[in-house]
């Protein structure tokens, strides 16, 4: 099967938003990830920064996870959280996004704003520990005594959001229909993997 859109989750330091951009590179079709941000922003004049902290008072409760999901599904979204008005407004702005053809998507839980439409790959990109941590240093210039603590916030802040969002774990790799490990495919590699996926046309 040949897809038309990848949502790709990905650990912190996996390299996953640098597959996703050389894969755009390689086949001319856009990626989205801080652009998704940047939208949002302009939506409600606020700064990317402030939509960053929103994103890290995200909680994993169940109760609560299932309660903004019920406002959203009933319409109410006058009562929902400015966290899940920030969700709701990125959903949107990856749908539109979608509308005007072929993308690539980092994050922001594009897999459940793309349901329902045809041709969507879901993507999980993890790596080993080690090669992560090398690269968060390289890549983001984080010290080494700080590397593990920003690691692990950055991966609980993006599974608290997934969480929040879908009731479902974020590295429950059984929900993704392709799990591919950076560490030993390389980026190039994943990249490859991903391109054969993409419509055969390219």
């Amino acid at each position: 099967m040949n897809y038309n859109y990848i949502a790709i989750e990905r650990e912190y330091g996996s390299g996953g938003s640098k597959i996703g951009k050389k894969l755009s590179e390689e086949t001319g079709i856009p990626c989205f990830g801080s652009e998704i941000l940047e939208e949002v922003s302009k939506k409600y004049n606020i700064s990317v920064g402030e939509i960053q902290e929103y994103g890290e008072k995200a909680t994993n409760s169940l109760l609560y996870s299932l309660y903004m999901m019920g406002q959203i599904q009933k319409g109410q979204e006058n009562v929902v959280s400015m966290e899940g008005k920030i969700f709701l407004e990125e959903q949107k702005v990856i749908r539109r996004l979608a509308e005007g053809g072929k993308g690539i998507f980092l994050g922001h839980c594009a897999s459940e704003a793309l349901r329902g439409q045809n041709g969507v790959l879901n993507v999980f990109i993890h790596a080993h520990p080690d090669d992560k941590k090398e690269r968060i240093q390289r890549d983001y210039g984080v010290l080494p005594e700080a590397v593990e603590r920003t690691m692990r916030r950055f991966d609980k802040k993006r599974g608290n959001y997934f969480y929040v969002n879908t009731a479902r774990r974020w590295n429950d790799l059984w929900q993704y229909d392709i799990v591919l490990d950076s560490s030993r495919l390389g980026i190039g590699g994943c990249t490859s993997i991903l391109k054969r996926c993409l419509a055969s046309e390219i």
